[in-house]
């Protein structure tokens, strides 16, 4: 049987919280459930049995320091069409980004294909569907002030993600503590 997995970095419960403070206001949005959101490192996909088990024991040797950011700056997918999905991104990125290309390769190393686009950290926040542009415009342009308190991440999990009538559901599957 197959799994579908992803590799991501949990919020704080009251980053989480307040992020579904700012959840109202755009018609078409599906506001992410406050105990789905997260920071995607990778997203890896369906794979069998032995490769999770590969996947779980490799990801133990990833090396990573303890480091800091916040959320902010909202934004869109995809860039200069209809937008489908509604972001906040983080700041700094330099660690963040040296961490999900430490996972990257030991994924390659292991036999697993390349994810196929270009990374850029954040957090989804709602997905969009026939949404007015002006409204979303309204959104981001009255929370562009919006940041998160700095917050401390010293830990990424693997996440098994099932697909049902309701969305996702996701489930950790091991938790990496930093150094």
């Amino acid at each position: 049987m197959n799994t579908r997995l992803f590799i991501a970095i949990d919020l704080p419960e009251e980053i989480k919280k307040e992020l579904s403070g700012l959840s109202f206001g755009i018609p078409g949005a599906r506001w992410v459930p406050a105990d789905q959101l997260h920071l995607t490192l990778r997203f890896i996909g369906e794979v069998d049995g032995f490769m999770f088990q590969k996947i779980r024991d490799l990801l133990e040797l990833i090396p990573a320091d303890p480091f800091d950011f916040r959320l902010r700056e909202f934004g869109c997918f995809p860039p200069r069409k209809e937008p489908r999905v509604l972001w906040i991104g983080v700041e700094p990125k330099d660690q963040l980004i040296a961490l999900r290309n430490r996972i990257e390769t030991a994924l390659l190393r292991n036999g697993l294909e390349p994810e196929g686009r270009k990374y850029t950290p954040h957090i989804t926040i709602a997905r969009l569907q026939g949404t007015p542009i002006s409204r979303l415009t309204n959104f981001m342009a009255g929370n562009n002030l919006y940041s998160s308190p700095i917050f401390r991440v010293e830990a990424f999990q693997l996440y098994s993600s099932t697909l049902s009538a309701k969305g996702a559901i996701h489930k950790v599957e091991a938790s990496y503590q930093f150094n």
